[in-house]
């Protein structure tokens, strides 16, 4: 992890989520994922989306050319970990496709234009994720 996520991580965990910077006023969750090869747990900051009892994440990566590693982490270890304020739960990570995707990905550009502007830097589609709370 890179010095600025844990800082990040750490400012959101000491404050009950709410962070500074250019995060600030921002919804930010931490979501943990299993690695896809290392297995071990790996937690990254972003922002979110709600979306009904759903988090909606996107995976641009600020408009890289490949997707992130998290993404890859959650298609192979589908069950997650969400922390959302000082609530922390399981979830269940599920890529949105088709008019599904298309619908989200719309109403994600309304809400934060900068997601076009990164999906215009590359010629990758970035994915849309649903994040869905696990009964305990």
């Amino acid at each position: 992890m890179n010095d600025y996520n844990r800082r990040l991580i750490e400012e959101f965990r000491a404050n009950g989520g709410k962070v500074g910077g250019m995060w600030e006023g921002t919804p930010l969750l931490l979501l943990t994922t299993r690695g896809a090869k290392s297995g071990q747990h790996r937690t990254t900051p972003m922002g979110y989306m709600p979306e009904g009892d759903r988090l909606i994440v996107f995976a641009s990566s600020g408009g890289a050319p490949t997707h992130p590693d998290w993404y890859h982490n959650l298609v192979a270890h589908p069950q997650v970990t969400v922390e959302v304020g000082t609530e922390t739960f399981n979830a269940i990570a599920v890529v949105a496709e088709d008019e599904e995707r298309d619908r989200l990905w719309t109403k994600g550009v309304a809400l934060y234009p900068d997601l076009a502007e990164h999906q215009a830097k590359t010629t990758r589609q970035f994915p849309v994720i649903a994040l869905s709370r696990l009964e305990r």
